[in-house]
C-alpha cells in the first residue's frame, strides 16, 4: 500500500475460536480492538493522543486467515511487530491489523468510538474501513 511490505509467517489463535468460546450477545455485529498504541507514534505507549483502535465486522472473524497472532516466523511475537497480540486479517489491507492489543470488545455499533468511522485511521486519515484485497 505504501511500500511497507515484507514476508512473515504468522501463528496464533483463529479469531473464530475466540468468538465461539466467548459467545458474544446476539446483537454484536463488530469486534473492536483497543491497543496500547499512542495514536501519534507507531509504538506502544500509555500517554499521548489517546488509545488506538480498529473495528472489523464480526463476519471477518470467521475467515480462516483472521488470527490473533502471538508468533512470527516460529518465535514469540516481538514488541516491534505487535506483541503481546496482533490482529492479522489477511483479506483486508494492512492498516486494519492492529498491534499491541490489550482489549477486545464485541459491539453492535461503533459510531460512539473515536470519531465513529471504524478505526483511528478512518477517523483521522479518512481511510475506507471496508477495503479488501
Amino acid at each position: 500500500m505504501q511500500g511497507w511490505t515484507s514476508l512473515g509467517q504468522w501463528s496464533g489463535l483463529h479469531l473464530s475460536k475466540l468468538v465461539e468460546h466467548v459467545k458474544p450477545l446476539p446483537q454484536a455485529r463488530y469486534i473492536c480492538f483497543l491497543t496500547m498504541q499512542d495514536n501519534s507514534r507507531d509504538e506502544p505507549s500509555s500517554d499521548g493522543l489517546g488509545q488506538f483502535y480498529e473495528v472489523i465486522d464480526l463476519e471477518l472473524a470467521y475467515k480462516p486467515q483472521t488470527i490473533l497472532a502471538y508468533e512470527m516466523n516460529g518465535k514469540p511475537l516481538p514488541i516491534k511487530h505487535g506483541a503481546p497480540l496482533r490482529l492479522r486479517v489477511e483479506t483486508q489491507v494492512g492498516f486494519k491489523m492492529a498491534k499491541w492489543i490489550n482489549q477486545i470488545e464485541f459491539i453492535d455499533d461503533y459510531t460512539g468510538i473515536g470519531m465513529g468511522l471504524g478505526g483511528w485511521r478512518e477517523d483521522n486519515i479518512h481511510y475506507d474501513k471496508d477495503v479488501e484485497i
